[in-house]
């Protein structure tokens, strides 16, 4: 079963552990719109947690992040499953993270996780993932 789902003003962690619970049970997921997610917490937290993160390693060693939406998107999801084992690696080529909508996605009925939702958090205080990827030093589009 093939799933589509909007992340438009959804949580990223919440959003990453249902995907990957769905797709640990065999399920094929497109998460379109990944720069519209969001990451609670404080702007200025948030951001420093990510330079804090960036600046531990090296620039040959590591550790490296995404500087696209999409890509951060699905390293998060992958964070949630067992992808050093059979399992984990086959749950996670099932699932593929698009910025904006693809046109063979266009016509096709949209899901969201409500869960997941960011009127679910009692606080206002939150980060779109496209203010986190520029702050990475992505392309803002």
């Amino acid at each position: 079963m093939i799933m589509i789902i909007d992340a438009t003003d959804l949580i990223v962690g919440r959003l990453a552990s249902t995907v990957a619970k769905r797709a640990l049970l065999g399920e094929k997921i497109d998460i379109v719109n990944a720069e519209r997610a969001v990451i609670t917490g404080d702007r200025t937290h948030v951001l420093n947690e990510y330079k804090r993160r960036r600046d531990m390693g090296t620039w040959a060693k590591g550790p490296f992040f995404y500087r696209s939406a999409d890509r951060l998107l699905r390293r998060s999801i992958r964070g949630m499953l067992p992808y050093k084992q059979e399992k984990g690696k086959k749950a996670y080529k099932r699932i593929m993270c698009w910025k904006g909508v693809p046109e063979p996605f266009a016509n096709q009925k949209v899901e969201s996780v409500k869960e997941a939702h960011i009127s679910k958090v009692p606080n206002l205080r939150y980060v779109p993932l496209r203010e986190v990827v520029k702050f990475l030093g992505g392309k803002s589009e």
